[in-house]
């Protein structure tokens, strides 16, 4: 039985399918030997090496445990949500899990709030497509009196580099603040979204991932996901 091997790799928790074909792209992964092309497929006794690196096998699930690693954590200012270890200040390493882990998404180094990372390649991309509908919830703060025309400006869609955002929420928290929840991540979003109506964002703090809420998590605090929260993320998933 052969599985694609952004698949593969995914499912050894070295990072997710989106990072795997990354990787597989810039040749850095070899299959017996020889560098692997994208869309390649790979059985049982083929030995795959990242970097020259052999993938550790995943631990196999404890009765009662989880297979995989799911955490939320409060992202500071400053820190990068990359896996690359030559980056200063990296979100693993911050984290210091004994498990391999990389982030859902990202928030810029710049912004601060909830983040989820998991150990779990597969459930990366069902999370981030906006056709999915999952829900971000963030809080802002501006250089300059927010206006109802910016807010409803903001949430009819905004045209940035080549694209226009979708519809959102937007909503009045203070006479600098407000609150936007989107169902897409572009890079930059909101600080684009903003500064086409001539606004500086000064400050931006995730507050919400769909069903999964900062709560009392001070910055650069993290906690597992409670069964329920993974329920309410993803229903469909069958095994955790």
């Amino acid at each position: 039985m052969t599985t694609r091997l952004n698949k593969f790799i995914a499912e050894t928790g070295f990072c997710s399918r989106r990072e795997a074909d990354r990787l597989i792209g810039e040749r850095r992964v070899t299959v017996n030997g020889h560098p692997a092309g994208t869309g390649a497929v790979v059985g049982p006794d083929d030995v795959v090496l990242v970097d020259g690196q052999p993938l550790r096998a995943r631990e196999a699930k404890k009765a009662g445990g989880r297979k995989h690693v799911y955490i939320a954590l409060n992202k500071p200012v400053g820190i990068t949500c990359t896996t690359e270890s030559s980056v200063k200040g990296n979100i693993v390493e911050f984290v210091g899990h004994e498990q391999r882990i990389f982030p859902i998404g990202r928030l810029d180094k710049d912004s601060e709030g909830l983040i989820l990372l998991t150990s779990n390649g597969n459930i990366v991309n069902q999370i981030l497509r906006a056709e999915n509908g999952h829900q971000k919830e963030y809080m802002v703060a501006v250089n300059k009196q927010v206006t109802d025309e910016f807010l409803r400006g903001m949430a009819r869609g905004v045209r940035i580099r080549d694209e226009t955002t979708l519809p959102c929420r937007t909503s009045r928290l203070a006479k600098f603040g407000f609150r936007v929840i989107l169902q897409q991540g572009l890079n930059r979003q909101i600080r684009l979204m903003a500064a086409a109506f001539g606004y500086r964002v000064t400050q931006l703090r995730r507050v919400r991932i769909d069903n999964i809420k900062i709560g009392a998590l001070k910055p650069g605090q993290w906690r597992n996901l409670t069964d329920a929260e993974l329920k309410g993320l993803l229903p469909q998933q069958q095994e955790w």
